[in-house]
């Protein structure tokens, strides 16, 4: 194909990039602060020379517009929270005393009060603080980080577009802060909103900005035709502002449907769509209403969410339809970059020509460029480009790696009955209380426990080749024995070994399967100062040998209590892996699934009678829009089920899941046909036990009573009353008690303190229960 040049030149721009710096040194000076080993006047000049790095790779690449404003010492949402002056009244003291130290008051909680609640950033595996809001809230404009970030890009001689969250969006992820009535609509809080919007634009004019992008993501959701109302009333109000810069108002993660038309009514400067993976159906309907004749198009032609290099050509033939349905076309990644990690230059361990078919951030920089290259110059101007590429894109799909015909002979002998218990819940429950012989209201806990700093320097000197392995695996082995004595000490009734040999819940297993790659630097934030690196599926899965049995077996052999196997689901699998885009995702995930099946049989074979299969990425796997609903929650489900059903009915199969809206889904979670579900509800004051309840859900569950994503040691009688509450929807006899998620990330004292607490709790409403 060829392409003619472009009108007017194209431009390259970005709308986030990775915060966390190439050796994590964001992370590192946040937690030092945190610990008192980093003063607060260091921590801001680590986040400056970052941002400064980051500004200047961008513009060294070609990226003529870099953003600004999208950095975070914790989260975005939580910086717009304190940009529009939505401080919760429990903070509101800790904000005044201390800016820098309320801020992470609200992100992490306080020994006194707690956090802000924290929930998945759509479909992403990010997570947000979710604003709380009520018909009291008052706004008040604080623009400083704004204006701050942006006058460091002049003070570089580059061009800034400064991104906020958008007012819309803001409002619709916002909750009924605590004491409001749960009917509350923070939507109903948009006129007052608005003006602290005018007030930031205007601060924002002044400082020099000549755009300022507004990130709509929640209006490529359903939206009732009441929001979409408001949409259009943001943005005419807005729009008509005389004292403001350019606004582009951007969308993504998927296609906008009926929010497209209202955005290109609305008088506004510009729009940034996506038009990758769903969202490709932006550009017919983009097409429908008209176009955006006159004005700009930031068109997201690069995948910003996976890893694999840009299919060029196709990108081109996009741009080239694009232009002419807008005044100008420019060139970016489909949403923000922060999702992916920082650079696969750094990669010193994976294949070579399997690096070829990898892009992380810096690489989809280039992939930016050189589009809008071709796209203003034509594609004479990118031959070269063009043609490494396209050998690129044949070498993956020619390579045996994503090609294995056992793997596939196998999963083209699955049928629905592979996706079953052979037993209905009510005669497995019967058996497995006989063989278990559990108390009313059983303690255990998630899987993990702390991975302290012996640990991480045992698996890095087992990577340096400083220890050998049977030293490496005799620290596991006294970090197992120490774990288990603790538990059966503190009186937890189902135990877990506590995966001291596992470096994180996915990658542990990525490593042992085939057709899996694992980073040493593809660091992707989840939250926070949690950081994560996401494994590669990049062929077809299977399993050569055993991966969890015999660190399960040596724990059992510690103890007459049972101890849980503990496996990552399949979908989960998925979700926190950069996946393969060349075959649909249930046929990778059926493959995982089966992998995990034989894991799960071996587990059973070696005497493990609670086997849990954790699936906390269901939810946020969820499509966007309600019609794509029903396709993947069929094979994300059967995918559950296929790893789980071969085993006997007295062997308890437990499922885990956190930080999402659960209601969305209890209907899939009921399919899973999972004896035991444990959901994160401390945070959520026991909300997924009321859904739970309003579902009618048969079988036994765990809401969370001590929320580990907080320093705060709840008390005893604090977990007690999260009982009670999930009492009054949850039957004694079907109800456990257990912490919001794994421990890995928390400390020694803090752990033990809490579990003894949650365990008196559970004895003391034991009590209140049986009159003993």
């Amino acid at each position: 194909m060829t392409t003619k040049p472009a009108a007017a030149a194209a431009r390259a721009t970005v709308y986030g990039y990775p915060r966390q710096g190439q050796h994590r040194e964001l992370k590192k000076a946040i937690e030092g602060y945190w610990s008192g080993r980093v003063t607060a006047d260091a921590l801001h000049t680590t986040a400056a020379e970052l941002r400064r790095t980051h500004w200047r790779q961008l513009a060294g690449a070609g990226i003529d517009e870099v953003p600004t404003g999208d950095f975070s010492y914790y989260d975005h949402v939580l910086d717009t929270t304190v940009m529009v002056g939505a401080i919760p009244a429990r903070h509101r003291d800790a904000v005044a005393a201390d800016a820098l130290d309320g801020y992470f008051a609200m992100a992490r909680g306080t020994r006194d009060v707690a956090p802000l609640e924290m929930t998945k950033w759509f479909d992403t595996n990010y997570h947000y603080l979710v604003p709380e809001l009520g018909p009291d809230t008052v706004f008040t404009a604080d623009s400083g980080k704004q204006i701050a970030e942006f006058e460091e890009t002049l003070a570089l001689g580059l061009t800034g577009r400064p991104v906020l969250v958008g007012p819309v969006t803001y409002l619709l992820l916002a909750k009924p802060a605590p004491g409001v009535p749960a009917d509350f609509d923070p939507l109903t809080l948009l006129d007052r909103l608005l003006p602290v919007y005018a007030e930031v634009l205007a601060d924002l004019r002044a400082a020099g900005a000549a755009w300022v992008q507004l990130d709509e993501p929640a209006l490529v959701q359903d939206r009732t035709p009441a929001e979409l109302g408001a949409a259009a009333r943001a943005y005419r109000d807005l729009g008509a502002l005389t004292d403001r810069p350019k606004l582009l108002v951007a969308s993504y993660f998927d296609r906008l449907g009926d929010a497209l038309p209202v955005l290109a009514k609305a008088p506004v400067d510009g729009l940034a769509l996506d038009f990758t993976g769903r969202a490709a159906a932006n550009l017919d309907a983009l097409a429908a209403v008209g176009g955006l004749p006159g004005r700009r198009l930031v068109a997201g032609v690069v995948d910003g969410r996976n890893i694999w290099v840009n299919d060029l050509s196709a990108s081109l033939t996009t741009l080239g339809t694009l232009l002419g349905l807008a005044g100008r076309v420019d060139v970016a990644a489909s949403c923000s970059l922060l999702h992916v990690p920082l650079d696969s230059a750094a990669e010193r361990d994976i294949d070579p020509q399997i690096l070829r078919w990898l892009a992380f951030a810096r690489q989809k920089t280039a992939e930016i460029v050189t589009l809008a290259k071709g796209l203003a110059r034509g594609t004479g101007a990118i031959t070269a480009e063009l043609a490494a590429n396209r050998a690129d894109l044949a070498s993956r799909a020619n390579s045996p790696i994503t090609h294995d015909p056992a793997v596939r002979a196998r999963t083209g002998t699955v049928t629905g009955a592979h996706a079953r218990r052979a037993q209905p819940y009510a005669e497995r429950a019967t058996a497995q209380r006989a063989h278990l012989g559990l108390p009313l209201l059983p303690t255990t806990t998630i899987g993990s426990f702390p991975q302290t700093a012996e640990l991480r320097t045992a698996r890095a000197d087992l990577r340096a080749g400083r220890i050998g392995t049977a030293g490496y695996e005799e620290r596991v082995r006294a970090e197992i024995r120490e774990v288990l004595a603790f538990q059966e000490k503190v009186g937890l009734d189902v135990l877990v070994h506590g995966e001291a040999e596992r470096n994180d819940m996915v990658q542990y297993f990525a490593e042992q399967l085939t057709g899996c790659l694992a980073t040493q630097h593809g660091w992707v934030q989840s939250y926070g100062t949690r950081y994560v690196r996401p494994p590669i599926l990049a062929g077809d899965i299977s399993r050569s040998e055993p991966m969890t049995v015999r660190w399960t077996a040596y724990a059992q052999s510690l103890t007459s209590r049972p101890v849980k196997g503990m496996l990552t689901g399949p979908v989960t699998m998925l979700a926190w892996s950069f996946v393969r885009d060349d075959q649909p995702l249930g046929d990778t995930a059926r493959q995982v699934a089966l992998a995990l099946r034989d894991e799960v049989d071996d587990l059973e074979a070696a005497g493990t009678s609670v086997i849990q299969v954790d699936e906390p990425a269901l939810r946020e796997t969820l499509p966007l829009r309600a019609a794509d609903h029903a396709a993947y929650l069929a094979w994300a489900t059967e995918a559950f089920r296929l790893t789980t059903s071969g085993v006997r009915p007295d062997t308890q199969i437990h499922t885990h899941m956190c930080y999402a809206e659960f209601g969305d889904i209890v209907r899939a979670i009921d399919d899973l046909d999972a004896d035991v579900i444990s959901l994160e509800a401390a945070r959520s004051h026991m909300q997924v036990a009321r859904e739970l309840a309003a579902h009618g859900y048969p079988r036994e569950a765990g809401p969370g009573v001590y929320d580990i994503h907080s320093p705060r040691v709840p008390s005893a009688e604090e977990a007690a009353e999260l009982l009670r509450t999930g009492l009054r929807a949850i039957p004694a006899e079907r109800l456990w008690v257990n912490p919001d998620c794994g421990l890995k990330t928390r400390g020694w004292p803090e752990t033990r303190a809490a579990l003894e607490n949650l365990v008196a709790a559970a004895r003391t409403v034991r009590g209140e229960l049986t009159g003993s």
